[in-house]
């Protein structure tokens, strides 16, 4: 009895050790996608395996304002986002699905004269893509994520690379 328990222990205590923990956190740069022109983001795994994650991040979105002599402005973007991850290979290769929303707080900058009363916009974007992590915790990805905004649609993408921890 005393050898077998002591057999199942040292198993255990290989198998545990061996094994490669799903690392959960991501910081990445984002071209494109839901932080509009760029952005800085921190996404979350919310299990212990791929599958639910958060993410949220501080982006820039630029433009032209009438009758200023400054022919780009730049407005501050906060994309957030639910992803879901589909494992294709050995937690290496992802389907990467999600819905985000994106908000443009407008009065630090001017008023739009279509919506006077607004303080700010939200662009929702659902997005589907590709996601890869390498040997050494980096990640890529690119997706495929249109702008939806009241009475506007926009094709658009994004890609990202980071590092996860």
């Amino acid at each position: 009895m005393r050898k077998y328990l002591i057999t199942v222990l040292t198993l255990s205590a290989t198998l545990a050790w061996g094994q490669n923990p799903f690392l959960r956190n991501n910081i990445f740069f984002e071209l494109g996608g839901n932080g509009v022109y760029g952005s800085l983001n921190y996404e979350r795994q919310l299990t212990k395996q791929p599958g639910l994650s958060a993410r949220f991040g501080i982006g820039t979105l630029h433009g032209q304002r009438e009758g200023i002599s400054d022919p780009l402005t730049y407005w501050l973007t906060i994309p957030v986002s639910i992803n879901y991850l589909v494992n294709l290979k050995n937690n290496q290769s992802f389907i990467d699905a999600g819905l985000g929303a994106t908000w443009t707080p407008l009065e630090l900058y001017f008023k739009l004269p279509k919506y006077p009363e607004r303080k700010g916009f939200i662009n929702y974007f659902p997005s589907i893509g590709y996601r890869r992590y390498t040997s050494k915790n980096l990640m890529w990805r690119i997706n495929f994520t249109p702008v939806f905004f009241e009475d506007f649609f926009l094709p658009w993408a994004g890609i990202s690379i980071g590092k996860r921890f």
